[in-house]
């Protein structure tokens, strides 16, 4: 396992995120995904124990988009770390960012019913703060 990657999710920020990101993937892949075979997701950040002793559980589709994701969550340029869609530096691949904002789009709404609530509100005020600021 690299070392920066662990190092960097020791921060408790990036773990929050990644966490938070895992769950959002496993709202998708449970809603979309119902007809594969999903397993606990296999991944260094499983491995260094950020999701506790519940890894996500996910088909393999949306697992590689997961590991995909954590690292680069992990390895995120900007400091402090603004959401992917109001940044200037955009890390995925194309395909990959596509994929990621229509998980989002599906999952964001649906989380707020499973322990999301506050993150959700925070980020929708967050999310208007910006769109004004970028109409000044």
């Amino acid at each position: 396992m690299n070392e920066k990657f662990a190092t960097k999710m020791r921060d408790p920020k990036v773990r929050k995120d990644t966490r938070t990101l895992a769950d959002f993937t496993q709202i998708w892949c449970a809603n979309h995904h119902a007809d594969r075979e999903r397993v606990p997701v296999v991944s260094e950040a499983a491995e260094l124990g950020v999701y506790g002793t519940h890894a996500p559980v996910l088909c393999e589709e949306c697992a590689e988009h997961l590991r995909y994701a954590e690292k680069r969550r992990a390895y995120c340029p900007m400091d402090p770390k603004p959401f992917c869609a109001h940044c200037d530096v955009h890390c995925y691949k194309a395909d990959e960012r596509a994929f990621q904002q229509e998980m989002m789009r599906f999952s964001g709404p649906r989380s707020m019913t499973k322990g999301h609530f506050i993150d959700g509100v925070k980020h929708m005020i967050e999310s208007r703060k910006h769109a004004r600021a970028a109409k000044r």
